[in-house]
């Protein structure tokens, strides 16, 4: 059963449906699994809760991701 798990900053919930749907037709293209063993899990992380190149999200300005 194949377990995919996501880690991004929040997105709109018509987007992660989509993204869970492409993924899991992938794997039953490419696996040949069934839908429905195909599991996707989003771990979203605020800007608060990270930091890149020593400076936290939330500190960063726009664009500079």
């Amino acid at each position: 059963m194949p377990i995919v798990t996501i880690q991004q900053f929040p997105r709109d919930l018509t987007q992660k449906r989509e993204l869970a749907e492409r993924i899991t037709q992938a794997f039953v293209e490419v696996y040949g699994v069934a839908e429905e063993s195909v599991q996707v899990f989003y771990n979203e992380v605020d800007s608060e809760n990270w930091a890149k190149a020593g400076k936290m999200g939330c500190d960063r300005q726009q664009g500079q991701g």
